[in-house]
């Protein structure tokens, strides 16, 4: 399922229009985003947790070149799916 398909399946469920589907499917990722960005997380009871990780720094060796390599410490996103979910996907 893309965005397109996403949006038509709200609309179909809401009675909202397509337009007005694509606003709302926006305003919930944009909030998302927003919320990961300042460090904080996003529970959604029944469906799963957005929040950010720490992937701390490392030490790698390029195969090609023998060369270390420091990778730095970055910040990813990641979902932890909710018991719910888990146990509607089975």
């Amino acid at each position: 399922m893309n965005k397109a398909e996403l949006v038509e399946a709200i609309a179909e469920k809401t009675g909202l229009s397509k337009r007005d589907s694509e606003k709302a499917l926006a305003a919930v990722v944009d909030t998302v985003v927003a919320t990961l960005a300042k460090g904080e997380k996003v529970q959604l009871v029944g469906f799963g947790t957005f929040e950010t990780r720490v992937h701390k720094e490392r030490t790698n060796i390029n195969p090609a070149t023998k060369e270390k390599q420091v990778i730095p410490a970055t910040t990813v996103p990641a979902f932890k799916p909710g018991k719910a979910f888990k146990d509607a996907v089975k």
